[in-house]
């Protein structure tokens, strides 16, 4: 059980239950998982208010009910093999690697990448596989997955993503446009060439941008990290 703010998780917890959230191993996960740790110390006391905040680079942690329905819509057990499109601060990653056997995760921000590592470290969760790179694009090495979260918003559902989801599949994103509200979809994939798919709810998330950002050299340490990709699959 944590320790810190033992009263404030379990509120949110509550808060959890009240908006929806029934899976009882999303809420475990929710609550195993420190949020604080993903925050500057300045945002220390907002912890476990039901709101997202800014993590830097432009981006979010999001709210945790968003965070608990989007993983609840998933489905996840201990057998999957999960593809994350977005690691930003890693809150979201941690918690879907406490439900799957094994978690690939793409960000196209190395610095947030590095501190997304160290606190999966701090967490002693090792199943989890990161790297830095252009989530349109998914993983294709690694594919197919079992389950696929997106944690940005795009037009429409990239078409790569589609192709590396698993027969029996589910994939779950925010689909619209910048500055309005999108909706958060879940897809099914069904046979090769089938899917079917249903809006959940209205969300507001940042857009989903294409390729690796100005910060990162691809093609310095791509190769190295695929192959330790490789090595841990």
């Amino acid at each position: 059980m944590p320790s810190f703010p033992s009263a404030a998780r379990t509120a949110l917890i509550e808060r959890l239950k009240q908006n929806g959230i029934h899976d009882t191993h999303v809420l475990d996960a929710v609550l195993e998982t420190p949020r604080e740790l993903f925050l500057i110390p300045r945002l220390h006391l907002q912890a476990y208010d039901d709101v997202a905040l800014p993590i830097g680079r432009g981006q979010t942690i999001s709210q945790p009910t968003v965070v608990a329905l989007m993983t609840q819509a998933l489905e996840i057990n201990d057998r999957h093999k999960v593809l994350e499109i977005g690691t930003g601060s890693g809150y979201q990653a941690s918690i879907l690697a406490r439900l799957c056997r094994r978690l690939y995760t793409i960000e196209r921000h190395k610095p947030l990448l590095i501190e997304a590592e160290e606190k999966f470290k701090s967490q002693r969760l090792h199943n989890i596989t990161a790297i830095v790179g252009d989530g349109f694009a998914g993983w294709p090495i690694q594919a197919p997955f079992d389950r696929i979260m997106v944690t940005a918003a795009a037009p429409k559902v990239p078409q790569a993503l589609l192709d590396q989801l698993a027969i029996g599949g589910i994939l779950v994103m925010p689909v619209g446009g910048v500055g309005v509200t999108q909706e958060l979809r879940r897809v099914t994939r069904l046979a090769d060439d089938l899917y079917s798919s249903v809006n959940l709810c209205g969300v507001r998330f940042v857009p989903m941008v294409p390729d690796v950002a100005a910060d990162y050299d691809m093609d310095q340490d791509h190769t190295i990290l695929s192959h330790k990709a490789e090595a841990l699959a």
